[in-house]
Protein backbone atom coordinates (compact mmCIF):
# COMPACT_ATOMS: atom_id res chain seq x y z
CA UNK A 1 0.00 0.00 0.00
CA UNK A 2 2.70 2.51 0.96
CA UNK A 3 5.70 1.58 -1.20
CA UNK A 4 7.48 4.93 -0.84
CA UNK A 5 7.29 7.07 2.29
CA UNK A 6 8.67 10.58 2.54
CA UNK A 7 9.63 11.85 5.98
CA UNK A 8 10.61 15.55 5.99
CA UNK A 9 12.81 16.25 9.00
CA UNK A 10 14.09 19.20 10.94
CA UNK A 11 15.43 19.57 14.47
CA UNK A 12 12.05 19.94 16.11
CA UNK A 13 10.66 17.85 18.95
CA UNK A 14 7.72 17.02 16.69
CA UNK A 15 10.03 15.38 14.15
CA UNK A 16 11.64 13.30 16.89
CA UNK A 17 8.19 12.30 18.17
CA UNK A 18 7.21 11.07 14.69
CA UNK A 19 10.21 8.72 14.32
CA UNK A 20 8.56 5.75 16.02
CA UNK A 21 5.44 6.09 13.88
CA UNK A 22 7.53 6.32 10.71
CA UNK A 23 9.46 3.19 11.76
CA UNK A 24 6.24 1.34 12.45
CA UNK A 25 4.64 2.24 9.11
CA UNK A 26 7.81 1.47 7.12
CA UNK A 27 8.15 -1.94 8.77
CA UNK A 28 4.45 -2.76 8.47
CA UNK A 29 4.31 -2.05 4.75
CA UNK A 30 7.94 -2.93 3.93
CA UNK A 31 8.28 0.57 2.45
CA UNK A 32 11.16 2.52 1.03
CA UNK A 33 11.94 5.48 3.27
CA UNK A 34 13.11 8.84 2.00
CA UNK A 35 14.40 11.36 4.53
CA UNK A 36 14.19 14.94 3.34
CA UNK A 37 15.60 18.05 4.89
CA UNK A 38 15.21 21.47 3.35
CA UNK A 39 17.81 24.21 3.62
CA UNK A 40 15.88 27.45 3.88
CA UNK A 41 18.31 30.28 3.10
CA UNK A 42 15.74 32.99 3.60
CA UNK A 43 14.47 31.99 7.03
CA UNK A 44 15.32 33.87 10.19
CA UNK A 45 12.98 31.75 12.32
CA UNK A 46 15.25 28.70 12.24
CA UNK A 47 18.89 29.62 11.58
CA UNK A 48 19.90 26.00 12.10
CA UNK A 49 17.93 24.89 9.03
CA UNK A 50 19.67 27.53 6.91
CA UNK A 51 23.11 25.96 7.45
CA UNK A 52 23.90 23.26 4.86
CA UNK A 53 26.46 21.46 7.06
CA UNK A 54 24.05 21.24 9.97
CA UNK A 55 21.29 19.94 7.72
CA UNK A 56 23.65 17.32 6.26
CA UNK A 57 24.57 16.19 9.79
CA UNK A 58 20.89 16.06 10.73
CA UNK A 59 20.16 13.79 7.76
CA UNK A 60 23.13 11.54 8.50
CA UNK A 61 22.06 11.23 12.14
CA UNK A 62 18.49 10.37 11.13
CA UNK A 63 19.71 7.78 8.65
CA UNK A 64 21.82 6.18 11.41
CA UNK A 65 18.84 6.19 13.77
CA UNK A 66 16.71 4.31 11.24
CA UNK A 67 19.61 1.95 10.49
CA UNK A 68 19.48 0.87 14.12
CA UNK A 69 15.88 -0.18 13.41
CA UNK A 70 17.07 -2.15 10.35
CA UNK A 71 15.52 0.41 8.01
CA UNK A 72 17.56 1.58 5.05
CA UNK A 73 16.69 5.23 4.46
CA UNK A 74 17.65 7.32 1.47
CA UNK A 75 18.55 10.93 2.23
CA UNK A 76 17.66 13.96 0.17
CA UNK A 77 18.80 17.51 0.87
CA UNK A 78 17.27 20.39 -1.05
CA UNK A 79 17.15 24.15 -0.85
CA UNK A 80 14.01 26.26 -1.07
CA UNK A 81 10.70 26.92 0.63
CA UNK A 82 10.00 23.82 2.71
CA UNK A 83 6.36 23.21 1.82
CA UNK A 84 6.92 23.44 -1.93
CA UNK A 85 10.12 21.37 -1.82
CA UNK A 86 8.40 18.65 0.23
CA UNK A 87 5.60 18.37 -2.33
CA UNK A 88 8.03 18.44 -5.29
CA UNK A 89 10.17 15.70 -3.77
CA UNK A 90 7.08 13.63 -2.93
CA UNK A 91 6.20 13.77 -6.60
CA UNK A 92 9.79 12.95 -7.70
CA UNK A 93 10.09 9.85 -5.51
CA UNK A 94 6.51 8.74 -6.22
CA UNK A 95 5.68 8.95 -2.53
CA UNK A 96 2.55 7.12 -1.48
CA UNK A 97 2.58 8.83 1.91
CA UNK A 98 4.20 11.82 3.58
CA UNK A 99 4.62 11.56 7.34
CA UNK A 100 5.46 14.75 9.20
CA UNK A 101 5.34 16.29 12.63
CA UNK A 102 3.20 19.31 13.34
CA UNK A 103 4.33 22.22 15.47
CA UNK A 104 0.80 23.45 16.04
CA UNK A 105 1.38 26.80 14.32
CA UNK A 106 -1.81 26.36 12.33
CA UNK A 107 -3.96 26.59 15.46
CA UNK A 108 -4.23 30.36 15.15
CA UNK A 109 -5.42 32.36 12.17
CA UNK A 110 -1.96 33.89 11.74
CA UNK A 111 -0.32 30.49 12.00
CA UNK A 112 -2.38 28.90 9.23
CA UNK A 113 -0.56 30.98 6.65
CA UNK A 114 2.87 30.13 8.08
CA UNK A 115 2.29 26.44 8.73
CA UNK A 116 4.45 24.21 6.54
CA UNK A 117 2.25 21.27 7.48
CA UNK A 118 -0.93 23.05 6.41
CA UNK A 119 0.60 24.00 3.05
CA UNK A 120 1.82 20.44 2.47
CA UNK A 121 -1.61 19.02 3.28
CA UNK A 122 -3.15 21.31 0.67
CA UNK A 123 -0.49 20.80 -2.04
CA UNK A 124 0.73 17.22 -1.61
CA UNK A 125 0.36 14.72 -4.45
CA UNK A 126 -0.35 11.94 -1.93
CA UNK A 127 -1.87 11.45 1.54
CA UNK A 128 -0.21 13.19 4.47
CA UNK A 129 -0.05 11.66 7.95
CA UNK A 130 0.42 14.41 10.51
CA UNK A 131 1.86 13.41 13.86
CA UNK A 132 0.86 15.93 16.56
Amino acid sequence: MFKNILFPIDQSRETRDAVSIVSNVVKTYNSRLFLLSVVEKSTEDDPIMSDEDTVAQLLAGAKDLFSQENINAEIIEREGMASFVICDVADEVSADLIIMGCRGLGLTQEGVEDSVTNRVINLAPCPVLVVP
